[in-house]
């Protein structure tokens, strides 16, 4: 899995710091809207295109699943990948975004590696080889419970609209047992956060499998869980996430089932 890993580590690198270039010259951006509230820019485009040209470069037999451009078809090996994720802040300039890669083979998730091109700061797991921080191993963390942990969020504005009803119980409810609630608007770098104990746990609807993938082995990797919040349905299919500590992900699990 190392070569894999390499690879992943390096097309990721590439996309980020393409980004990390435009990201004090979002005027010269060309900004088209995909969706309500969703956007994608040249960057998100080129980005994909040199983190794709690059897995291809040493893999191109391989399938790619990727957020801009969608199915490329290949082999039982497949990279699953968002070059931008955490568009809106980037048009902004809100210096807030990520890349993520992950590679899923046989339908099992076995590489992960998110890259923060404003911090430059590289998450990186592997299916049994733990989860890692610029090298080092990271752990979710040992909080015992909801009060005084901190919990992350994404809130529902694009087409997962429908689910703004039950969000804003939840919100109020996790914000009167916690110590606060964040929300920082790149998902896969939340899901991070997660893993590295920075965010104790972590919920959110609508999400897309590039979105998450990376980042849910990340955080299974460093001893966390990461689940559907809704029930019955795998995580992949419905792409509402909740996730953190084995004791936070149980606690905000049972308080926010009473909003489902």
């Amino acid at each position: 899995m190392q070569a894999l890993l390499n690879t992943a580590v390096k097309a990721a690198r590439k996309g980020g710091d393409l980004a990390l270039r435009y990201l004090n010259r979002v005027g010269d951006l060309e900004v088209r809207s995909k969706a309500r509230n969703e956007f994608v820019t040249q960057v998100d485009q080129a980005a994909e295109a040199a983190i794709i040209g690059s897995i291809r470069e040493r893999y191109p037999q391989h399938a790619i699943l990727a957020e801009e451009s969608g199915k490329h078809a290949g082999n039982e090996f497949t990279w699953i990948i968002d070059p931008l994720d955490g568009t809106t802040n980037f048009i902004h300039g809100f210096p807030v975004f990520s890349v993520s890669i992950a590679l899923e083979v046989h339908g099992q998730l076995e590489v992960g590696v998110v890259y923060d091109p404003c911090r430059q700061e590289l998450f990186t797991t592997t299916r049994g080889g733990g989860a890692q921080l610029d090298g080092r191993r990271i752990r979710v963390s040992s909080w015992p419970g909801l009060e005084g942990s901190l919990i992350g969020t994404g809130f529902p504005y694009r087409s997962n609209t429908q689910w703004l009803p039950k969000y804003m119980p939840m919100l109020q409810a996790v914000m009167e047992n916690t110590a606060g609630v964040r929300r920082p608007g790149s998902a896969a770098l939340d899901l991070c956060y997660v893993a590295a104990g920075r965010l104790d746990g972590f919920w959110e609807f609508g999400l897309s499998i590039w979105d998450i993938a990376a980042g849910t082995l990340m955080i299974r990797e460093a001893g966390g869980i990461a689940t559907s919040l809704t029930p019955g349905q795998e995580l992949a299919e419905s792409g509402n996430i909740i996730a953190g500590s084995p004791k936070v992900h149980a606690a905000l699990q049972q308080l926010l089932a009473d909003h489902l």
